[in-house]
């Protein structure tokens, strides 16, 4: 004897017939949506399909509830699947991060040439008040204070005034050293000038200082000189501007002084880049460790020059 099937049967082996119809014609032609037909009709043509009533109990009525259940949780993975799929997992893509290439250090270095030729063009007389304190072991109380003058007149022609000094004599001696001997670099700038002419440079990272994006280079000096130094560079990734100078020299400048470590800070003063503060440290013989901390206080650009470029005289 045949055994009837339920409306449920029918519904169901209808829809079959409807994708294996789609299927064969191609309506849905396109690589998404037919694995989803295809997976869609095995998920449908399971055993709870065809019922016979004879042993049809409210047992296999509930175990039948049970597996339609499955079957739709089973169909609704598959349907994200294919539609995750068709939209190209925009979720998981979004984690994709392309980064720019890195020029290479020859690149950024004619960059950074360039950026200084520009600069020097822009550099015009000026004059600037000056901070030093000195410090020793303890850090909270400067041991010396000394507040200079300096007068620049381009391309290399640098004075100074001592205007005040408080605290140990040490101090003001070594500002004087300092202003003196940034007094004999200035007139002959070309001999310690950050070029390939006196360094080697090495590309090291990319990281952000001061809220810029900068290029990290290591500086190789390419002969011993005390007016050198061997350390790091950081290059605005825009302007290519230097933005700090870090190291030491590459040959110690006195017999007194152990272990020194200098750092450059440098800045906008009146659209001129100039270093605006630094920080000398190093052991000194018999004294032990001292710092000597130098920032830019006031300036005044030259009234000939300032009003050339149609900008009154300013300070900082």
């Amino acid at each position: 004897m045949k055994s009837e099937k339920y409306p449920e049967q029918s519904s169901h082996q209808a829809r079959v017939d409807v994708a294996r119809t789609r299927e064969k014609s191609g309506a849905e032609d396109n690589f998404c949506a037919r694995p989803l037909f295809h997976q869609a009709a095995q998920a449908i043509q399971s055993p709870v399909g065809t019922l016979d009533p004879q042993h049809f109990t409210s047992h296999n009525s509930k175990k039948q509830e049970g597996s339609v259940d499955a079957m739709r949780t089973r169909l609704g993975r598959l349907i994200f699947l294919q539609f995750a799929a068709l939209f190209c997992l925009p979720g998981v893509a979004a984690e994709v991060h392309v980064e720019s290439p890195v020029p290479t250090a020859e690149s950024i270095i004619a960059h950074m040439m360039q950026a200084r030729s520009d600069n020097r063009a822009r550099l015009r007389p000026y004059s600037v008040t000056r901070d030093y304190q000195l410090f020793g072991k303890e850090t909270q109380k400067a041991r010396s204070e000394v507040v200079a003058r300096v007068t620049f007149d381009p391309p290399g022609i640098k004075q100074f005034v001592i205007q005040q000094a408080s605290g140990m004599g040490l101090g003001e001696r070594i500002v004087r050293q300092m202003l003196e001997h940034e007094t004999e670099i200035g007139r002959n700038y070309l001999s310690t000038d950050l070029a390939p002419t006196n360094y080697d440079f090495r590309y090291l990272r990319e990281e952000e200082l001061s809220g810029r994006r900068c290029y990290v280079l290591e500086i190789i000096p390419r002969r011993k000189d005390k007016n050198l130094l061997r350390g790091q560079i950081w290059l605005d990734s825009t302007t290519y501007l230097l933005r700090r100078t870090e190291g030491e020299p590459a040959r110690s400048p006195s017999w007194w002084l152990k272990d020194t470590r200098v750092a450059l800070i440098y800045g906008d003063v009146g659209g001129m880049w100039l270093q605006t503060s630094s920080e000398s440290s190093a052991d000194v013989r018999f004294l032990g460790r001292h710092t000597m901390l130098s920032h830019d206080v006031d300036y005044t650009l030259s009234t000939l020059a300032a009003s050339v470029k149609g900008e009154p005289p300013s300070g900082r």
